[in-house]
């Protein structure tokens, strides 16, 4: 995992952790890398978060909701979208690679594996649900432009596989 200089107080860490990914949500912001700063300025948390994509329209739910748990601990925030940096799958936590091939979403490859299939070659993405590596691309989009749909030819399920950025 790169970690691109993150600054998180470990008290802020701790509660955002409870703060789940609204597009996944069995991953915290924190699995997610999406947090990339996290600090006191007196009473008030400053917090930094970077999109997986720059358009992703979960970014203001996330805002709202780190405002409203750092509050439940009686905590101000200021939340500030970041782009630079841009997010990368390589911030996605072990931990949240687990909880995502756990929640049936394969987690990302290497980018070249991903340069690929856009290509037109075949990846050998590992199916979620019974781990055979006999899958195909239905489409580069899934439920989220972050995400492929895919079906595995050994179990017939399909399932998203989230594409590596790097």
């Amino acid at each position: 995992m790169t970690d691109m200089a993150v600054h998180i107080d470990p008290k802020l860490a701790a509660i955002l952790e409870s703060v789940s990914d609204p597009e996944i949500p069995v991953l915290s912001i924190m699995d997610m890398g999406v947090v990339r700063k996290a600090v006191m300025d007196g009473d008030r948390a400053e917090i930094e978060i970077t999109p997986t994509y720059s358009g992703c329209p979960a970014m203001d739910v996330i805002g709202d909701d780190i405002r409203s748990a750092l509050k439940r601990e009686g905590i101000d925030a200021v939340v500030k979208l970041v782009l630079s940096p841009a997010w990368t799958t390589d911030w996605i936590t072990p931990r949240g690679r687990q909880a995502l091939e756990k929640y049936g979403i394969a987690a990302p490859l290497e980018a070249d594996a991903d340069k690929d299939a856009l290509l037109g070659n075949k990846k050998l993405v590992k199916c979620p649900q019974c781990g055979s590596l006999n899958t195909k691309m239905v489409s580069q989009f899934g439920s989220t432009a972050c995400k492929a749909f895919f079906q595995c030819e050994a179990c017939l399920e399909p399932f998203d596989y989230f594409k590596c950025l790097k």
